[in-house]
């Protein structure tokens, strides 16, 4: 054995002694994500298809949305560069704790997912179930839905579709493959109304133009949040959990949603927001 490989056993031994009595950091690669962005200077967000969530604009390539707002108001308050990073909705929980992106917004904090990644205590901000009904169609409680004449769209076996199924036992529920075939059958009016979230019934208003999104009442509204990898040190989801906090009470969460609804076209004011407050009006 040579100096250096006598060098390297010996380096070696000594690591596993430390190691062994607990005197070497065992750091992850993701425990320090805050300590990371501020030296990077950039915030890594995970994106994928989702309007208005998230939207990559066919003709230029750039990523926006919702959650692209967030990002990038997160990252000037703490003095970085928010930078995209593209992924699936299937891959987000994986794409965090390889380390591909440091935080996926609009992630809701499942049980099955809080097992496996981190999310902050405060929401991001709150979605409802509701319904995009056709002209004429007043809708201020579910129960005027459920009625054997009234035709109720939905994509199948969603929670909308288990929820409604439930609520509405006097509807005509019908079941389409996806939300895109739901909202086709409504434009061509072969449903009164189709229920979904409402952020997503909005941005299917944009596209159509036809019928109201209306919340009925009681409201069934859930709390999103923004998924984070699990770590040692909570800083970077503390972090986030902060602004949070910040960015709802001054009414900059609900602000962003409208900036970007007026991007589609939109008048925010005449559309359902994205607070609590404001849904169960």
């Amino acid at each position: 054995m040579n100096i250096l490989s006598r060098f390297a056993a010996v380096r070696r031994g000594l690591l596993f002694g430390l190691v062994g009595l607990g005197l070497v950091a065992t750091v992850p690669a993701q425990a320090q994500t805050l300590e990371k962005v501020k030296k990077s200077g950039e915030l890594r967000i995970g994106v994928a298809p989702g309007d208005p969530w998230y939207y990559r604009d066919p003709a230029t390539g750039q990523w926006t949305g919702v959650g692209v707002l967030m990002g990038e108001q997160i990252a000037r308050n703490i003095g970085v560069k928010m930078v995209p990073v593209e992924t699936t909705w299937a891959n987000s929980v994986a794409g965090l704790q390889s380390g591909q992106f440091d935080v996926m917004f609009v992630l809701d904090a499942t049980e099955e997912r809080k097992r496996a990644i981190d999310f902050p205590a405060a929401p991001m901000l709150w979605y409802a179930q509701g319904v995009l009904a056709k002209d004429g169609l007043t809708v201020k409680n579910w129960s005027d839905l459920d009625k054997p004449t009234v035709r109720v769209g939905v994509a199948l076996g969603t929670a909308t579709d288990r929820d409604l199924t439930k609520r509405l036992p006097n509807a005509k529920i019908e079941r389409f493959t996806n939300t895109d075939e739901t909202v086709a059958a409504f434009n061509a009016g072969r449903v009164d109304a189709i229920g979904f979230y409402h952020s997503v019934l909005t941005i299917a208003y944009s596209k159509i133009k036809k019928g109201s999104v209306q919340i009925p009442q009681p409201v069934v509204a859930i709390a999103t949040s923004a998924g984070v990898r699990k770590e040692q040190d909570p800083a970077f989801r503390d972090m986030l959990d902060e602004q949070f906090k910040k960015l709802y009470a001054s009414g900059q969460t609900q602000a962003l949603y409208a900036q970007y609804l007026r991007t589609k076209g939109l008048d925010p004011d005449k559309m359902p927001g994205v607070t609590k407050e404001s849904l169960e009006k």
